[in-house]
């Protein structure tokens, strides 16, 4: 599956969902699935019901992407992680930087 994107219904929100290993691998298409979005949009999921495997460079994905799209006024959320992934973000203190639940 890679990296699939979905817009929500009220068309406020971006989706992006990743499959089963989250790491260097995933740099361009993670970066392609955020890159022109609608003016609608003001909140970035990134959904992680898959994801079974996350690297210190899914890390820092999730940190440039913040960085890159700092110019608009974004809310951001980690959904959906399995216990094993959570832990990394919790260690890692993405809850301060990110909704995780």
């Amino acid at each position: 599956m890679g990296i699939g994107t979905k817009v929500s219904d009220d068309g406020k929100r971006l989706i992006i969902r990743l499959d089963e290993k989250f790491d260097f691998g995933k740099v361009q298409d993670f970066r392609m699935a955020y890159v022109d979005l609608p003016e609608d949009i003001n909140h970035i999921e990134v959904d992680l019901s898959e994801t079974e495997y996350m690297d210190s460079s899914a890390l820092g994905m999730l940190l440039n992407m913040q960085k890159s799209l700092n110019e608009r006024q974004f809310t951001y959320s980690i959904t959906h992680c399995r216990p094993q992934v959570a832990r990394i973000l919790r260690i890692s203190r993405f809850d301060k930087k990110f909704e995780i639940n």
